[in-house]
């Protein structure tokens, strides 16, 4: 059965590594017309092109890629992404700018899907260790400066010297809801929070 090499690029609306990308994957080499490029924008990952790569894909086929973060978001997902492809499909991943991702490799009775999923294992779990410990060092951060007297968040806004008789007179139907707020300079939820804050009787 004749197999087939594909190659996969994507790039963010904002990125300008798609010329890098596909002149590695020419180089490798991969005729053009096998080569899947997806543009996304940053804050959805539908990659239409990759689902139709997928489809298209069958056991015994090569995947190349610049790099592992072409895969996914993050390391579950890529993790999730590789066995799909190497456990279920059958594919082989080739990464070209980290070589020791290649499961074509077949050396001294290791076949290369074996050496490709310990060092991304490896490489997951650093990841994963490098997650954990930000969030503790901003954790640890944001106590320290909590013990120091900082605040977080937007300051509380403070009422105007006449809230008072603002209030008064809104309730006296003198003025609308509409003007009180823009003489207090308030939004509503504000308005009715600083009534009870300051308890303020009329």
């Amino acid at each position: 059965m004749s197999t087939r090499t594909f190659g996969y690029a994507r790039v963010s609306t904002r990125e300008q590594n798609e010329a890098r990308q596909l002149d590695a994957l020419k180089r490798f080499p991969i005729d053009e017309k096998n080569i899947y490029v997806d543009k996304q924008s940053g804050k959805d990952f539908e990659r239409p092109s990759y689902k139709k790569l997928i489809r298209l894909l069958k056991p015994g086929d090569t995947l190349v890629i610049l790099s592992i973060d072409r895969l996914g978001r993050n390391y579950d997902e890529i993790l999730q992404q590789w066995r799909a492809l190497t456990k279920v499909k059958l594919v082989d991943i080739v990464v070209l700018d980290m070589p020791l991702l290649d499961t074509r490799n077949h050396e001294k009775g290791l076949t290369g899907v074996f050496i490709a999923d310990l060092v991304l294992q490896i490489l997951s779990y650093v990841a994963q260790n490098e997650r954990e410990n930000i969030r503790r060092r901003q954790a640890e951060g944001i106590e320290s400066a909590r013990q120091r007297g900082v605040k977080f968040g937007r300051p509380s806004k403070e009422p105007p010297e006449n809230f008072e008789d603002i209030i008064r007179r809104w309730r006296r139907k003198e003025i609308t809801m509409a003007e009180a707020l823009a003489e207090a300079d308030m939004k509503q939820s504000t308005f009715f929070n600083k009534i009870k804050e300051y308890h303020i009787q009329t």
